[in-house]
C-alpha cells in the first residue's frame, strides 16, 4: 500500500485523515431515510465529530461500522457480467479465481494488438459507469493515441455516492477481476504505472485487494511493463472527480480542475492518463472472453449491457443486484426489492445526492442514460434511495445541500458559497422561514452555470428536478 507524501496545504483537507472507523455510525442519504428504524444510532451519527457519509452498508441503516451483515446478492437479466463469483461468496485467492476461468481473458488480451483490444470495447458500448457514461472505447482510444513515454491508468475506487456500494463487493469479492481488467487496459493504452485510489471507509476491500496485488505481482501478472499500486483515500467525496482524485494520487488539495486539457492528455503528473471507476473496468474481462456483440446485445437503446443497482434498507429486499439497462424503475421497486417494508413511497433517488428523485408517477421509466436524463434524473453510480412517506421533500433537499456544502472543495465561487447558502436556505424553510424566491434561483442558476465541476452543476440538477416533480411541496416554501 504507497503512502502519498502530501503537500502540508493538502493535509487539512481530509476530515478523516488520522481518524480511526472502527466506532463510527454513517449519516449518509440512505441512513437518512432509515432514520425511524433507529433513532439512537442516527442520533450518534449527527453528533459525530467528524461525519461519515457512506460505509456502504447502505442496505442495513442506519448503520455503523461495528455492525454489519451481508446484503441479499441477485441477478436480474439474461447473463450475469459481473456478479459471478459474488454470488459464489468471494473469490479472494488467485488459485480459486484461476479455477474458475479467470485470468483466462488476461491471456487472450495478449494475443490481441492494443487497436484490437480498444475496438473491442467500442464495439461493446459499455460506458462509464461511475456516472458520467462517456464511452469507455473512446476514452481508451483518446490515451492510446498520445505520444508519451510514460502513461498512467487510475482505477477511481472512492465510491463515495451515499447509497451506493457496489465496487465494495466487487472488490471484497472479486478483486482478481478488477486487477486482470487494469493489466488488460493497460495494454490497450500502453499504461506504464497503475494506481488504485481507494476510499479509507472501506479497510476490508483493503485488506483483500492489497493480498491480491502480491499474489499477482508473484504470478507475473502485469509484466515488466507495468505495475499496479494501492493508495488509500482519507475522507472526501469530491476525490470521486477525476482530476480531484487526480491531484489527490499528486499529494497535492484534491480541488477539481479546469478543462480542457483532459485527462487522457494531461492527467497524473502531466501524463496521459486512463480513469475508470471499479465496475467500470470489471466488465471488460467478460467482454474480452465473450465478445463485444454478446456485450452490446444486452440492455437497450444507447445503454448496453448490465449494470450494478444498490437497493436501500427500506425495501424488502435490499441488496446488490445486477440488471440489464432497460428494466423499468417500477421492476427494481416491486420486483427486486419486494416494495417498501414500511410506508408509501416517495421518491426513488437513483444515482447518488447529485441526481434527482424520481416520482411514483415516473416509475415506468426505464433505465438507461438518456432516459433518465430526460426526466431530470440520472444513472448514476447505481445507489438505488427508497424514501418513504416519513420524510419530505424539503427534508431530503436540506440533507442534500448540507451534503453538498460539507464536500465542497471549495476551489469555486458558486460552490463554495452557493451550496452552503442554499443549504441555509433550505434549514430555515424546514423550520417555518420562508425562502427568497429570486435569491434561491439565482443561486440555483449559478451553481448550474459556472460550477467547475460536476459537483456543483450537480446540486443545481438535483434542485431543479425536485422543483419539477415535487413543485407543490417546494413552492409553498417561496415568498
Amino acid at each position: 500500500m504507497k503512502p502519498i507524501q502530501r503537500h502540508a496545504a493538502a493535509s487539512t483537507f481530509y476530515h478523516l485523515a488520522g481518524c480511526s472507523l472502527s466506532d463510527c455510525a454513517c449519516s449518509g442519504l440512505a441512513c437518512f431515510a432509515a432514520r425511524a428504524d433507529d433513532a439512537e444510532r442516527w442520533q450518534r451519527a449527527t453528533r459525530q465529530v467528524p461525519p461519515v457519509y457512506c460505509l456502504g452498508q447502505c442496505y442495513a441503516g442506519p448503520s455503523d461500522a461495528g455492525h454489519d451483515t451481508r446484503p441479499h446478492i441477485g441477478v436480474h437479466g439474461r447473463r450475469s457480467v459481473l456478479l459471478n463469483n459474488v454470488l459464489a461468496g468471494g473469490v479472494r485467492d488467485l488459485a480459486r479465481y484461476r479455477a474458475r476461468g479467470g485470468g483466462a481473458a488476461r491471456l487472450k488480451a495478449q494475443r490481441m494488438t492494443p487497436s484490437q483490444l480498444i475496438g473491442l470495447v467500442e464495439s461493446s458500448g459499455l460506458r462509464g459507469r461511475g456516472g458520467a457514461g462517456f464511452p469507455a472505447g473512446r476514452k481508451w482510444q483518446l490515451t492510446a493515441e498520445q505520444r508519451a513515454r510514460v502513461k498512467y491508468l487510475v482505477v477511481n475506487a472512492d465510491e463515495g455516492d451515499p447509497g451506493a456500494f457496489s465496487d465494495r463487493f466487487l472488490l471484497e469479492d472479486d478483486p482478481f477481476c478488477l486487477l486482470e481488467a487494469a493489466a488488460i487496459a493497460a495494454r490497450a493504452v500502453g499504461a506504464t504505472k497503475g494506481y488504485i485510489y481507494l476510499r479509507k471507509e472501506y479497510p476490508q476491500a483493503a485488506r483483500v485487494v492489497s493480498a491480491a496485488l502480491l499474489e499477482a505481482r508473484a504470478a507475473d501478472w502485469f509484466g515488466p511493463s507495468f505495475d499496479l499500486e494501492l493508495v488509500m483515500g482519507e475522507g472526501s467525496y469530491l476525490c470521486g472527480e477525476e482530476t480531484a482524485l487526480l491531484n489527490a494520487l499528486e499529494g497535492r488539495r484534491p480541488e477539481a480542475r479546469l478543462r480542457p486539457p483532459q485527462v487522457t492528455e494531461q492527467g497524473l503528473f502531466g501524463a496521459p492518463t486512463l480513469v475508470h471507476n471499479v465496475e467500470t473496468l470489471c466488465a471488460i474481462p467478460w467482454i474480452v472472453n465473450h465478445g463485444a456483440s454478446a456485450y452490446a446485445a444486452l440492455g437497450f437503446s444507447q445503454s448496453r449491457g448490465t449494470k450494478l443497482l444498490s437497493l436501500n434498507s427500506l425495501f424488502r429486499r435490499p441488496g446488490l443486484y445486477e440488471v440489464e439497462f432497460g428494466v423499468a424503475l417500477s421492476d427494481v421497486v416491486e420486483r427486486l426489492g419486494g416494495g417498501l417494508r414500511r410506508g408509501a413511497l416517495k421518491g426513488l433517488m437513483v444515482g447518488g445526492p447529485l441526481a434527482g428523485i424520481v416520482p411514483p408517477a415516473l416509475l415506468s421509466t426505464r433505465l438507461g442514460y438518456e432516459e433518465m436524463q430526460a426526466i431530470d434524473c440520472a444513472v448514476g453510480h447505481g445507489g438505488v434511495i427508497a424514501f418513504a412517506d416519513d420524510t419530505s421533500l424539503l427534508d431530503i433537499a436540506a440533507q442534500v445541500f448540507r451534503f453538498g456544502a460539507r464536500e465542497s472543495c471549495g476551489k469555486c465561487t458558486p460552490c463554495h458559497l452557493g451550496a452552503p447558502r442554499l443549504a441555509e436556505l433550505l434549514h430555515e424553510a424546514k423550520n417555518g422561514g420562508r425562502i427568497d424566491r429570486s435569491d434561491y434561483t439565482a443561486l440555483v442558476d449559478a451553481l448550474a452555470a459556472t460550477s467547475l465541476c460536476g459537483h456543483g452543476r450537480g446540486l443545481a440538477e438535483f434542485a431543479r428536478s425536485v422543483q419539477r416533480h415535487f413543485g407543490g411541496e417546494i413552492e409553498a416554501c417561496f415568498d
